[in-house]
């Protein structure tokens, strides 16, 4: 796990490859270290877009949380820097594609697979809130599998360090927790009601609030029915509705035990929890692929030249000093 890490990184000491993915401002680009020959993710952040879109708070935060963290599930930060232009990540390249096309392709997975998935999932949650870190944006294109099939949670832009709740609305509709959608204030609590999302998912091929409209979603979330398909086993089924508890003081994972109230679940009973941390348990999904560089599992996009961005005005440079 421990992925090496540079400094002084610079353009210069990268070769730019195929875009792997695109944001509202920037792109992920494959890359290769001309010093070592490694391959790494390269997520570039436009200065200009980042600025028009006020989203300079939140870039500098995911940023400094990726910094403190590293964790065997987590897509790691192995360096950073930036020119006039952009801001530039230097991540862990995943090479195995999202966990969302593996999941479609698949239609649902068996009890199993959705077993040690959210297994994995449940220990990044128990480690963020350890260092009380707020995920909020867990859903399935947020998901990587590297080459050995393992999951790796990535896109820490809405992630926050609070010591109790906050405010602020974000995340995907399907996938929010009822005190963001009422604005009550949160806490860790909503990742974990997000991973009751995510079983369901995993599951029955769909998220168990759906509705053209996000008011309609809105609306599913709070008034809380859930339907079960015929092949949900009674653990998966209890567990779910545990997580996807409006009440607070019965959420699981938000008790006193916190996330060994959920690692200690029935539908885990199978799961050695240990082995899973140390990668010792195999992956239920093997993805193909072809060298270090390969890029199959991912979308193909359209090439584009970074170095048309237009740099920004010097004033406003001052606002990236503490990137």
């Amino acid at each position: 796990m421990e992925e090496k890490r540079y400094a002084n990184l610079d353009l210069k000491a990268l070769e730019i490859k195929d875009t792997l993915g695109t944001g509202s401002f920037g792109r992920v680009r494959l890359v290769k270290v001309l010093s070592d020959g490694k391959f790494f993710a390269l997520k570039i952040l436009k200065k200009s877009e980042v600025i028009y879109l006020k989203q300079v708070e939140h870039v500098k935060t995911e940023k400094k949380i990726l910094d403190e963290i590293e964790h065997p599930y987590i897509v790691n930060m192995c360096g950073s820097f930036m020119d006039d232009k952009n801001l530039y990540l230097l991540l862990e390249y995943i090479i195995g594609g999202e966990f969302f096309s593996h999941l479609r392709k698949a239609g649902r997975f068996p009890n199993d697979t959705s077993v040690f998935y959210s297994g994995q999932v449940a220990l990044v949650f128990e480690y963020l809130h350890g260092l009380s870190i707020l995920y909020r944006d867990l859903k399935p294109e947020n998901l990587l599998l590297d080459s050995q099939g393992h999951c790796k949670v990535t896109d820490f832009g809405f992630a926050k360090k609070v010591e109790y709740r906050t405010w602020t609305l974000c995340g995907t509709p399907e996938y929010l927790a009822p005190e963001i959608i009422l604005s009550k204030g949160h806490g860790k609590a909503v990742d974990w009601w997000a991973l009751g999302i995510l079983m369901y998912e995993m599951l029955a091929g769909y998220p168990p609030f759906y509705d053209e409209d996000p008011l309609g979603i809105y609306q599913k979330i709070l008034e809380g029915k859930i339907k079960f398909p015929w092949h949900f086993d009674r653990h998966s089924k209890d567990l779910i509705k545990k997580l996807l508890t409006a009440d607070l003081t019965k959420r699981l994972g938000n008790l006193k035990a916190g996330a060994d109230d959920v690692k200690k679940h029935k539908w885990f009973t199978n799961l050695q929890w240990d082995a899973l941390y140390k990668r010792e348990v195999s992956a239920p999904i093997k993805p193909e692929t072809n060298g270090g560089d390969d890029t199959t599992n991912f979308e193909k996009y359209p090439d584009s030249d970074e170095g048309s961005t237009q740099p920004i005005d010097p004033r406003d440079q001052a606002l990236f000093d503490d990137f």
